[in-house]
């Protein structure tokens, strides 16, 4: 173990506006990082789990969001935890492993012996201080949380072959055509500042080739001009940012296999959340936790003088629910909310504002801020998280009237359905 004055930081990538397309209606209200999962922003998760490793310095999000998008989440997170919390915007696309580049002096200032580095979209029970541990005692510069998946899916993320003894990275390739390996990158590392110099390493490179090839630019085109000599520069210049570096193809794969990386396998849960039909299954996984580590976060009751709560369920202090409503499992109902009598409620996220009527039905969906479903109505899916229309989403202010019933269907903001619809996107 290292000593207990080792400090660390823990920066965790957010994206941008542009990179939450697929998260659509929902991320057409609150960035995607700040919607609640299991009733807390999806980048709560991660950030609470950071709080636990001990000697936690500082925590930075790294994103293209504008900052008043964050500034009031970042304020009370870091009162809440009593950790420095900051928002750090990229100015302008720089890879995964650029974009950590770009704040190293920042990052540097509290003399960090370990960098976290974590992926905002990503859902798992985040082993922070296990991978610390055991990055201790492999020696590396990194090491990366992996998960096995089935064979049939690992091809959708980084595979990568580690020796089964030491756990030494061997083998990473992002995205393979064909069957590499059943381990799969769960974007989430541990780095020494070390990170920086093999980051600084890929961007020399890339300016040394840059140059070469400029030279040979010049030497073929002699008679060129100076105003064509400064267009072939633009254009280098243009085609390979030198200050674009991607960890996964340009750190990882190049480093596997020299004894600088190594390999943390979680035996538990991990899913990416790309879509908000996975936001809803991921919201499960959350509460399913919460038993472990935060069990008072969890609703109970019985129904004799609150509502029948079944599973795990998350309940804010400030929504109305009606005794005679029975809800779960796996629902989490956010802040104003009001569920009506004989209302039933199940794998569904419930968001701000929004109104349930008496005996209407939610199943598998997710009800978007200040929208109203009508008495008797019902608004439900099939609860496939993978398929386009799996989970029924309802944007923000839609009206649902009575006896109404929405099936796999994808409602975008303020609309009012006084028919019913089944497997239909209504624009």
């Amino acid at each position: 173990m290292g000593s207990s004055g080792e400090k660390v930081v823990a920066v965790i990538m957010v994206g941008g506006p542009t990179k939450g397309t697929r998260f659509r209606p929902l991320s057409l209200n609150v960035a995607k990082p700040l919607f609640p999962l299991a009733g807390q922003p999806m980048v709560h998760h991660p950030i609470s789990a950071c709080k636990r490793i001990p000697n936690l310095a500082h925590i930075y999000l790294v994103g293209f969001y504008e900052e008043r998008e964050f500034a009031l989440y970042v304020s009370s997170i870091s009162n809440e935890l009593k950790v420095p919390v900051r928002y750090l915007r990229e100015d302008k696309p720089h890879g995964s492993a650029g974009g950590l580049y770009n704040f190293r002096d920042l990052i540097m200032e509290d003399s960090p012996s370990h960098i976290f580095l974590l992926n905002c979209d990503v859902c798992c029970s985040f082993p922070l201080r296990e991978m610390l541990e055991a990055h201790r005692r492999y020696g590396g510069m990194g090491t990366i949380l992996v998960i096995k998946v089935s064979a049939e899916s690992a091809s959708q993320f980084g595979e990568l072959v580690a020796d089964p003894d030491t756990k030494e990275l061997l083998h990473y390739t992002e995205k393979p055509e064909t069957f590499v390996s059943d381990l799969i990158n769960c974007g989430v590392y541990v780095f020494t500042p070390d990170i920086f110099t093999a980051i600084q390493g890929v961007s020399s490179q890339r300016k040394d080739r840059a140059n070469l090839r400029r030279l040979s630019s010049f030497e073929a085109l002699q008679s060129a001009t100076s105003s064509t000599s400064w267009s072939h520069t633009n254009f280098f210049n243009r085609s390979i940012p030198t200050d674009f570096v991607r960890l996964d193809q340009d750190i990882l794969s190049p480093l596997a296999g020299k004894k600088k990386l190594y390999t943390y396998e979680t035996m538990d849960f991990w899913e990416q959340i790309k879509t908000p039909g996975m936001s809803l299954k991921c919201s499960a996984l959350y509460l399913a936790q919460f038993r472990y580590n935060s069990p008072h976060l969890l609703a109970s009751g019985d129904g004799s003088k609150s509502a029948t709560i079944i599973g795990d369920v998350f309940i804010h202090p400030s929504a109305k629910v009606h005794p005679t409503a029975k809800i779960g499992p796996n629902v989490s109902i956010s802040a104003n909310a009001r569920i009506g009598p004989g209302a039933r409620l199940i794998s569904c996220i419930i968001l701000d504002d929004v109104e349930v009527m008496e005996n209407a039905v939610v199943i598998h969906a997710i009800v978007g801020w200040k929208s109203s479903i009508g008495r008797w109505s019902r608004v439900q899916a099939a609860g496939d998280f993978n398929a386009k229309l799996g989970v029924t989403i309802l944007g923000e202010a839609v009206s649902v009237e009575d006896e109404v019933v929405v099936v796999n269907s994808i409602v975008l903001p303020n609309k009012t359905l006084n028919v019913s619809v089944q497997e239909e996107i209504i624009l």
